[in-house]
Order: C-alpha cells, then sequence, then structure tokens
C-alpha cells in the first residue's frame, strides 16, 4: 500500500512551476479554506443566535422604555384561529406567492405576541413582524394600543438597508412618526402606509427620501402581518374581547 506521507512529500518535491504542483496546490488550499469557513460558520452559529435574540430584546425593552409600561408577558397565538394556546408546535407552513406581500416564504403555525395587561385589562400588544426590505429582511415591533387599532410604537432592531437612507427605519426620528397612526378604518380595513414625502391622513406614516423602496417593503410586511394570513384572527379576537 503506497504511503499517504510519501506521496505527499513526492508532491512537494515537484518544482514550484510543475502543472500538477500548481493544481495540486490551488486545490489543496480551497479545500482548507472551505473547511475553515464551513467551521466557523458552524461554531459561530449559536452566538450569532444569541446576538439576534438580544438585539430582539432590546428592541421590545425599547418600545417598553419608551412608552412607560410595564414589562410585556409572552403568549402563544395559534395564528389560523387567533386563539391563545400553551406552546409552540414548531411547525411552519408555506405561505402562497400570491399572498405573500411581506416575501417571508414560511410562516409558524404558532407565533409568541407580547401583551401588557393591568390585570385583565389590556393596555398593549407588541407584535413581532418582518419581511423583505430592498437589500435585507427586516425585523422588528409593532406595538399597538388597547383599542388594537391605534399604533403605540414601531421599532426596527435588524436589517442591513443602506446605511443613511434605507437604514433610517432604526432611527427614532423615523420610527417617532409611527406614534398615534391608525391601522385600520372604520370598516376594519387595513389602510397602514408608509407614503412617498409628508404623511397627510391618519393611516399615513411620512416617507423615507432616497429609500422608496425599503418604505414599501414596511408597508407590505406590516399589512402583512397585521392580515388574516398572521395576527388578523388574533387581533380580531382582541378587538371583540373575546379571546382569553
Amino acid at each position: 500500500m503506497t504511503n499517504p506521507l510519501a506521496l505527499w512529500r513526492s508532491f512537494l518535491a515537484l518544482p514550484n512551476d510543475h502543472p500538477r504542483k500548481i493544481i495540486g496546490m490551488a486545490f489543496t488550499v480551497a479545500a482548507i479554506s472551505s473547511l475553515v469557513v464551513s467551521f466557523t460558520a458552524v461554531a459561530l452559529q449559536p452566538l450569532r443566535e444569541a446576538n439576534r435574540e438580544r438585539a430582539s430584546k432590546a428592541g421590545m425593552l425599547a418600545i417598553v422604555n419608551q412608552l412607560g409600561v410595564k414589562p410585556p408577558q409572552a403568549r402563544f397565538v395559534e395564528l389560523s384561529s387567533g386563539k391563545y394556546v400553551n406552546k409552540s408546535t414548531g411547525i411552519w407552513r408555506q405561505v402562497p406567492p400570491s399572498r405573500d406581500s411581506a416575501r417571508i416564504g414560511q410562516i409558524e403555525d404558532v407565533a409568541t405576541v407580547y401583551e401588557v395587561r393591568d390585570g385583565e385589562t389590556l393596555v398593549l400588544v407588541l407584535l413581532p413582524v418582518r419581511g423583505r426590505g430592498y437589500k435585507s429582511t427586516l425585523k422588528g415591533f409593532l406595538a399597538l394600543e388597547d383599542d388594537i387599532i391605534t399604533v403605540a410604537a414601531v421599532k426596527f432592531h435588524e436589517h442591513d438597508e443602506t446605511p443613511g437612507l434605507g437604514a433610517i427605519i432604526e432611527k427614532d426620528s423615523w420610527a417617532s412618526r409611527w406614534g398615534g397612526r391608525q391601522i385600520v378604518d372604520a370598516n376594519g380595513k387595513i389602510l397602514i402606509e408608509v407614503v412617498k414625502g409628508r404623511a397627510k391622513g391618519v393611516h399615513e406614516v411620512d416617507g423615507i427620501s432616497g429609500a422608496t423602496r425599503t418604505a414599501s417593503g414596511v408597508s407590505k410586511l406590516i399589512r402583512f402581518w397585521l392580515g388574516p394570513d398572521a395576527y388578523g384572527p388574533y387581533l380580531e379576537k382582541l378587538r371583540r374581547g373575546d379571546i382569553n
């Protein structure tokens, strides 16, 4: 049997300009680099997930501090029925492209929402939202007041949009424009939208100069999560007061 170490020594003894050595070294460097990158990606995955979790909690805490309310309670909600359940199922389903305005591809059967209550009285509900912007997936929270119609706050904590343009969605100066906006009209139709230029109505939010596609993505993802394929059934139950 050929000794692998002897083969390696024989390979190294070849002249540096030998075609076989050039190709062999290129392959070896590529293989080692691939292994290092793969190992690093796997090794750092828990750290990345932990950082995302911290960013998410920080985003929610920012809203809580801004509004001066007590820490919220997490609740599991079955999206199709809008009912509370005891735990997450870990099951995801495909969102039909024709209904996937947020461009998320899949959605969980059971989502985690966050409620602030004073006894049995609902004070605030915080909804995790996500969807495609211009360059990246945007993740954040939409907070609604107790009427489940009025926006209390918006906070995006994760994105990779263009600095100085789309990245403005993370700035308090823009997020503050959402407070007091109404998500639906008197008939329950979802109308909330980030418009071009200045907002002119209670359902409109000021646009972002030079970041039309990011703003459009925000509008679409917010509307999706408020709609029938996401939190819609749950929010309707909250409005009617028939969920416990």
